[in-house]
């Protein structure tokens, strides 16, 4: 049986499905992302509601910045966060209702 070109996915392809994982297997990006998908936040209010530190928390919004998750814009002088990636919240509350239905 011959196999057809398309059957399989391009090395490019598994890099960003394995860095898009591995930014959802990280409880803290878990609960920021679920937090940004609600409402924009400041750093300092994502700190403050998820008892985290601010620079824990700009940490993980660079990691998450640089994968196109979140994205940023200045309100002034603090940076705004929001989601940007549509596809990856949906995944991510797929797995929580998968989670709360299991």
């Amino acid at each position: 049986m011959k196999t057809q070109d398309h059957a399989f996915l391009s090395e490019e392809t598994i890099e960003d499905i394995s860095l898009m994982f591995k930014a959802l297997a990280d409880p803290t990006r878990i609960r920021i992302l679920y937090m940004l998908a609600q409402e924009e936040c400041s750093v300092n209010h994502i700190a403050e509601v998820l008892d985290l530190s601010q620079s824990a928390v700009s940490h993980q919004l660079s990691y998450l910045r640089t994968l196109r998750l979140v994205k940023h814009r200045r309100s002034g002088t603090a940076m705004i966060y929001s989601c940007d990636d549509n596809h990856v919240i949906s995944l991510l509350k797929q797995a929580i209702t998968h989670s709360e239905h299991t």
